[in-house]
């Protein structure tokens, strides 16, 4: 697997390390139940912080094509990504956890909160 991380490029390092496993992970390079590299041990061969390394990694487990396994390491899904019942359930939680985080933030009430959630729904549902 190579990979390479320009750090002078407009881009941030973690979008151009999600960009470049995204394509590894829907063209097969990276195949269905193979193991990403270790946080750490990408950072080190990189030459990046592990936080960039594991803000990528969380950003394709958001995507669905990857999934923390614990002491397995992150695992590719595959190109389909099709996430599990319970996965499903996981980054549900994830988003709505993160959602509520920033209205809290921002002031908004609990009522403004669902309108807009309810807001986005009918959108997607129409589409």
């Amino acid at each position: 697997m190579i990979i390479e991380v320009d750090l002078e490029a407009a881009t941030p390092p973690y979008e151009q390390l999600r960009a470049q496993l995204e394509t590894m992970i829907r063209s097969g390079v990276l195949s269905h139940e193979s193991r990403l590299p270790p946080i750490r041990q990408l950072a080190a061969d990189l030459g990046i912080a592990g936080g960039t390394v594991a803000r990528a990694y969380s950003a394709l487990e958001g995507q669905g094509l990857v999934r923390g396994s614990g002491r397995r390491g992150t695992i590719v899904r595959g190109p389909s990504g099709a996430p599990t019942r319970k996965e499903q359930r996981e980054l549900l939680k994830r988003a709505a956890h993160a959602f509520a985080a920033e209205a809290s933030r921002l002031g908004i009430g609990r009522g403004a909160a669902l309108r807009a959630v309810e807001a986005e729904l009918d959108g997607i549902a129409r589409t």
